[in-house]
């Protein structure tokens, strides 16, 4: 794949030397670098040759590292720099050495409930960082996912991110009527039809797919073209995942329900209120469903239906890349003139006969805006919308909803993925309406829950375990040694060690005790095999009488007697 390419061994930008290729997506390519000036590996994203000379495709790519750079949290791939030169328009990113989403799920297929949420909490913790920020990234997919190799979840790729609220339109989704840029995968029913504006809420729909893919081991739409996948999004609701892997049960059901709803208002906010919803499922769900193993039908490697993307360079079998994709006119919205199937006479009479109509929908409308200005300012002095205080401190999320007229009434629990002090959720949730009156319940983060592993050495195994689930632990692994000091069946160690801080329900390993070691039986040996024998189990031979040949005919201890390592075993050397 890299013979050949004209940028491997170039310095761009007079600093950072192209080394190696190591993704290619469908308006850029990313290659592992270094940064001369502080010597350190780095991630080149280079824009496509045939792209750069597009102003808009030029200006979303710079708009991307602007965007990014912005973002400063730990599971989003960070943006170091952006330039370009005669040779390429470029950024510098963080290089991440790993895999991709993707990557494990083409290994394994469908995973465990415990894996694939804890990889969609920290992806959704970057989108909720993301839209806070006021970005929507509009291309979560599994290739945008990258694992490290010590296990954390960054999202990559903000290649489609959109600023809310901006007005140019190269921040839309469509780069020109009846065409958009997306995955077709992963696209939300909205980002199909053009008939409203996008926000926040596509990620939330790529989210909801992606815990589907990850729960099941395949795509909720498939088709034989782009054209069928996008038509089953419009028309057809996602599957629950339990259909196919009954383990994953009703909760996860409707946490995969609620994220792809073909509404958009039917959707959770944002993907911190998402993440709210995930976690709270989380908690209720036994230890034996968040570890059942999928089905062996979710095993294989996902297959994944021709026309789900438009590559321009080969690519492994199953990638998707972000795509220029023709929407089909029969999904787009109809706009037609209601007569213009009437003949031209009847055309001007009709328009003649809708004037009367007009005038007096002006009047109604006139008393309806007066209506409504009075509804308005009534409810506007009762009612509020809440406001989004997630990620904020206790006290900035005080002023937010003391600007709104509202005031919280604040609780903590603990978080895996929201930094501790910060808020994780609201009850109403973000844009509802809520009387001044009533306290809005905020849950503030305690952070990460740990516990200690308790002191179980020289306890007896039963009750070590007992030990740790009262700890809630679970006993791990169990291995048997002999102990000199610790008796049989009693603890000698646990790994970690006690007083060691680890998350509810984690495993510890228990090392237990043989007991004393057993005198090994050396009857019938001559002297210096039996000798030996002795000191290899960790015994001081002793032997009786001088005569340097013949067999062992007794010991002292007795074989099999237990006794501490070092002991001292006499051994009767006798011709008969």
């Amino acid at each position: 794949m890299t013979i050949g390419d004209p940028l491997l061994g170039v310095l761009l930008d007079g600093r950072y030397r192209v080394e190696q290729r190591i993704a290619v997506g469908g308006m850029s390519t990313v290659y592992r670098g270094t940064d001369t000036r502080l010597d350190r590996a780095v991630a080149l994203k280079v824009m496509h040759p045939s792209l750069a000379g597009d102003a808009d495709f030029t200006a979303r790519f710079i708009r991307e590292a602007k965007a990014v750079a912005r973002l400063a949290h730990p599971n989003v791939v960070n943006v170091l720099d952006q330039g370009a030169d005669p040779r390429a328009v470029f950024m510098a990113m963080e290089y991440v050495p790993g895999r991709t989403l993707r990557d494990l799920l083409r290994d394994r297929g469908a995973l465990s409930v415990r894996a694939a949420l804890d990889v969609l909490e920290p992806v959704l913790a970057a989108l909720g960082a993301a839209h806070r920020a006021g970005l929507v990234h509009r291309d979560v997919k599994p290739e945008n996912v990258l694992i490290t190799n010590n296990g954390l979840v960054k999202v990559a790729d903000f290649g489609l991110v959109r600023i809310m609220g901006a007005a140019d339109s190269s921040t839309t989704a469509a780069t020109e009527a009846g065409q958009l840029l997306g995955t077709v995968s992963y696209l939300a029913p909205e980002q199909i039809s053009q008939d409203a504006p996008t926000d926040q809420r596509v990620d939330v729909y790529a989210a909801g797919i992606l815990l589907y893919e990850m729960l099941t081991g395949a795509k909720p739409h498939t088709g034989e073209n782009a054209a069928q996948v996008m038509y089953r999004h419009l028309h057809e609701d996602v599957p629950a995942p339990s259909r196919t892997a009954p383990a994953v049960g009703r909760e996860l059901d409707a946490l995969v329900a609620a994220a792809t709803a073909r509404d958009p208002q039917a959707r959770p906010w944002d993907a911190v209120e998402l993440l709210a919803a995930v976690q709270r499922v989380r908690r209720t769900l036994p230890a034996a469903q968040l570890d059942a193993e999928p089905p062996a039908s979710g095993r294989p490697t996902p297959q994944f239906g021709p026309g789900e993307a438009t590559a321009v360079i080969s690519a492994p079998p199953g990638l998707e890349r972000t795509s220029v994709l023709d929407i089909p006119p029969e999904l787009l919205p109809p706009i037609r003139p209601v007569d213009e199937d009437l003949p031209p006479r009847r055309r001007r009479a009709a328009r003649g006969r809708s004037r009367t109509p007009l005038i007096w929908s002006a009047v109604v409308l006139v008393v309806v805006l007066l209506v409504g200005g009075v509804t308005y300012t009534l409810s506007s002095a009762v009612y509020a919308t809440v406001p989004s205080v997630l990620g904020q401190s206790r006290q900035q999320a005080v002023t937010v909803l003391d600007k709104q007229g509202l005031h919280g009434a604040f609780s903590e629990q603990f978080s895996e993925s929201v930094q501790a002090g910060q808020v994780i959720s609201t009850d109403p949730g973000v844009g509802a309406k809520v009387r001044k009156s009533d306290a809005v319940k905020v849950v503030v983060s305690r952070g990460p829950e740990r516990v200690p592993v308790p002191q179980v050495t020289s306890r007896p195994l039963a009750e070590a375990s007992k030990a740790l689930t009262d700890a809630r632990l679970t006993a791990g692994t169990t291995t048997e040694q002999f102990s000199d000091s610790v008796p049989k069946g009693a603890v000698i160690s646990t790994d970690p060690a006690a007083g060691t801080a680890l998350a509810p329900n984690s495993p510890v390993a228990l090392t237990v005790s043989k007991g004393m070691h057993p005198v090994p039986d050396v009857s019938g040996m001559s002297r210096d095999d039996a000798a030996k024998a002795l000191q290899d189990a960790g015994f001081t031979p002793q032997i009786a009488g001088l005569l340097p040949f013949g067999k062992v005919t007794e010991q002292s201890p007795a074989a099999g007697t237990p006794r501490p390592q070092g002991s001292t075993v006499t051994i009767t050397i006798s011709l008969f």
